[in-house]
Parts: structure tokens; C-alpha cells; sequence
């Protein structure tokens, strides 16, 4: 035990997260040394065992990461591979082409659903915003309404579903199991990205926000390229594949007996090592003779830049929810919110909130509702899935000025600050509210 008092543990817990927001948000600190600095001063409180406060800090690190290290980093590549082999734009052309260029707005919406599921949404965006300009124009709409259901839907998938490193790293610091996380996850995001369509078609036509011509036939597509892009079973398999497989490990799971030769093998086959080497060899058989060697291993090198910082930031979620793990300070506020009467799921929804309305960052929300939260599950009666799948519900609600994504979608949309606001923020209220709706709705009958 780190300390006895109760007082001095949540005390110096509070003082942690006010630092950590003060140092990204005044002083524009970078979230590495915004959250280690708090957390290495934590140590310094009187009556704190340091040797105990060592020693769980080191446990915590390196305890989560090693879970997780090598599968952000195999999520990462792949993200660069579809990034650079046009698999972004086939998989949208397929979506149009599915459900018919007259509800454009809905086509980009599920696209961006299965987009976020791989790729950082500003990165995606960026990749089909020619697109959404060209499709606004040849429609008669404005982007308000073609682009708002696109923005939400692939920044839910990118905060609530693996294999990107939000999801990831929140799956390891609660101790999830992964597989859970995809299926219930996905059909949360799934409901929550309609909604944001909805809200998109309601909202979009009463806002100023006229598409560019600037952009027009920038896109493979407009260009008559399509032959370049990947076919669209190509397009896919890199992201369902891996994903199938490490949901089927949790499926076999439940309902075959260990012995079964089928649970056997997707014993392996589901391990997301496995499962998301898959996924990349997959991705890299799309490139072709224009993807030089130089250039697909600048795309590892890339990726390892990339995980680096998410791998680390996800080690000190570890430390810090250990370190709280052996102090008072977890049953003492856990009993607290069981005494409000409030449902014990709120609290990593409220969470993640905070984390991602000052920081501006989901991951960092995602992360920081599963450090708090992963200590207080046990007396708080959470599941680990449920935990994750409330906190990074949280962490997408609202994304507004203090956020990259959010100038990235306004900037490449040409909408004013006011458009972008009622559109983009607007959207991600919608999104999260519904994600949370349904993550309450699966808790209560007993699914998570």
C-alpha cells in the first residue's frame, strides 16, 4: 500500500489531472511529459511510500504496454498501407456505388464507419475531401450535409473500435477482451453514425457552408484513375479480415468447449499479432510497381513515429491506474458514485468527456477514462468491455476548436467557424450521446 489516507490519495490524484490539463492547455505542453511530470510528482506527497509508489509505477508501465506494444504498432502499419494504396477511396466508390449516388450523404457516412476502423479520421478526411466537394456540387447540396455524417462516423470507429490506438490502448488498461470490444463496439458505433446521418439531413440544408470547385477532380476517381485503386474485395479484406478473426476468437470462445479443434485454432489465428500480420501482408499486396521499396518502408518508419507516442502515453495510463490501484483512493470514490444512485457506467462516460473537451484529443480521452477508471471496476460492478466502451463514448463528445481534427475537417471543407461548429460539434454530440445510449442499453441487459 502506497499510503492509507484516503485524503492525501485523492487529493493528489485531482491535483494529477488538473496539472496534466494546465500543461496541454496552457502551456501546450506535448501529452508524454504533460502526464508523466503530474504523475512522477504524485510520488512526492507526504506519507507516500516511495518504494511501494516506485515500484507500482514500474509495474504498471511495463505490465500494459508489454500487452499491447506490438499490436499498435501492427495497427499502425496498416493504417499506412491503406493510406497509400488507394484502398481509402475504393472502399468509398464501393459504398456509393451500394447504396446509389442519390443518397451520397449516406454513402459517405458508412464509408467513414468502415474507414475509422483503420485509419486516423484526419487522415481520412483528408484523402476524400475532393470527393465529398465533387459529390456536394454534383448533388445541389452544401457540405453541411455532405460531409458532417462522414466526420462523425470515422471519429467513432477510430475512437471505439480496435485495432486503432485509442481502443487499443483503453482494451489493455481495463483488461478487455478484445473480440467483445469489436462486436459490441461496432454495433454501437454502427447505431451512432446513423444517428449522426440523421443529424446531418436535419440540420445540414439550414447552414452556409457552399462546396469548392478547388478541389474538384483531384480524387482517383474523378480522374478516371479507378483502375489504380485496389478491386474492392482488396480494398476490404486488410481491415474485416483481421477483425473477423479476432471477433471469432471471442465467438468460439463462448460457445465452443476449449478442446474443439476450431476453438484450437482460432485460439491463434484471433490473436490480433496474428490476426492484424494478416491484415497487413493483405494491404501490401495492393501496392504496385509506383510503391518503390524505399517508399513502403518509409511506411513502417512512418507507422513506428506514429505508435511511439500512443505506446508510451498508454504506459503511463498503466503506471497511473496502478499507483491508484494501491492507494485508498479508489474504493473511496467509487463509493461516492454509488451513494449519488447514479448507474455506475456514468462515470468513464464523464471521463472521457473531460479528457477530450480540454485536450482535444479522443485518445487522450479514451486513455484517460480507462487509467481512472480501471481501478474502481470491481467495487463499481463494471465490466472491463463496458468501461471501455462508455469511457471512449465520452471521448467523443465535442469536438470543437481545441481540437485537430476538428480545424483538419473545417480548413479542407472551407465552412466558417460557425458552420463547422453547429456541423462538426454538433455531430459529435449526437454520435457520443447515441454511442453512450446503446453502451447503457447493452450493460443493462447484461450483454457487457
Amino acid at each position: 500500500m502506497i499510503t492509507e489516507s484516503a485524503l492525501i490519495a485523492i487529493s493528489g490524484l485531482v491535483a494529477v489531472v488538473a496539472l496534466l490539463f494546465l500543461l496541454i492547455t496552457v502551456s501546450k505542453w506535448h501529452v508524454f511529459i504533460a502526464l508523466l511530470v503530474p504523475i512522477v510528482l504524485f510520488g512526492l506527497l507526504p506519507g507516500f511510500d516511495r518504494d511501494a509508489f516506485i515500484g507500482a509505477f514500474e509495474q504498471g508501465f511495463g505490465g500494459t504496454i508489454e500487452d499491447i506494444a506490438v499490436v499498435i504498432v501492427l495497427g499502425s502499419i496498416l493504417a499506412e498501407a491503406l493510406k497509400h494504396t488507394g484502398g481509402i477511396e475504393r472502399i468509398t466508390g464501393s459504398m456509393i456505388r451500394w447504396v446509389g449516388e442519390a443518397r451520397m450523404p449516406l454513402a459517405l457516412t458508412l464509408s467513414g464507419f468502415v474507414i475509422g476502423l483503420a485509419i486516423f479520421s484526419d487522415v481520412g478526411y483528408l484523402i476524400l475531401n475532393p470527393l465529398v466537394h465533387s459529390a456536394a456540387i454534383n448533388s445541389g447540396l452544401n457540405m453541411s450535409v455532405m460531409a458532417t455524417g462522414l466526420v462523425g462516423a470515422m471519429q467513432l470507429t477510430h475512437a471505439m473500435v480496435p485495432p486503432t490506438p485509442g481502443p487499443l490502448a483503453a482494451v489493455a488498461l481495463v483488461g478487455a477482451d478484445i473480440g467483445q470490444v469489436i462486436l459490441y463496439g461496432g454495433l454501437c458505433t454502427l447505431v451512432a453514425a446513423l444517428a449522426g446521418w440523421g443529424y446531418a439531413l436535419l440540420v445540414g440544408p439550414y447552414i452556409d457552408s457552399p462546396p469548392s470547385r478547388e478541389f474538384v477532380g483531384q480524387s482517383l476517381i474523378e480522374q478516371g484513375r479507378e483502375a489504380e485503386l485496389p478491386s474492392t474485395w482488396r480494398a476490404y479484406a486488410p481491415i474485416l479480415i483481421p477483425l473477423s478473426l479476432i471477433a471469432g476468437k471471442s465467438v468460439a470462445a463462448f460457445a465452443l468447449p476449449p478442446e474443439h479443434l476450431l476453438n484450437a485454432a482460432m485460439l491463434y489465428l484471433g490473436w490480433p499479432v496474428v490476426a492484424l500480420g494478416i491484415g497487413i501482408l493483405l494491404a501490401y499486396r495492393n501496392t504496385n510497381a509506383s510503391h518503390a521499396k524505399d517508399r513502403k518502408d518509409a511506411w513502417i518508419e512512418e507507422a513506428l513515429r506514429a505508435s511511439a507516442m500512443i505506446i508510451m502515453v498508454t504506459g503511463l495510463g498503466g503506471a497511473l491506474s496502478q499507483i491508484l490501484r494501491e492507494t485508498p483512493a479508489v474504493d473511496a470514490i467509487a463509493d461516492f458514485v454509488l451513494s449519488t444512485g447514479l448507474p455506475a457506467i456514468f462515470l468513464p462516460f464523464v471521463l472521457g468527456i473531460a479528457g477530450n473537451m480540454v485536450t482535444g484529443s479522443t485518445t487522450v480521452g479514451v486513455i484517460t477514462a480507462a487509467s481512472v477508471a480501471a481501478p474502481m471496476m470491481g467495487t463499481l460492478g463494471l465490466s472491463p468491455e463496458a468501461t471501455m466502451l462508455a469511457g471512449a463514448s465520452g471521448s467523443i463528445i465535442i469536438k470543437y476548436v481545441n481540437s485537430s481534427y476538428f480545424w483538419v475537417c473545417t480548413s479542407l471543407s472551407r465552412m466558417s467557424l460557425k458552420a463547422a461548429l453547429i456541423s462538426f460539434g454538433g455531430v459529435t454530440l449526437v454520435n457520443g450521446v447515441t454511442a453512450m445510449a446503446m453502451v447503457y442499453l447493452l450493460w443493462t441487459v447484461g450483454l457487457i
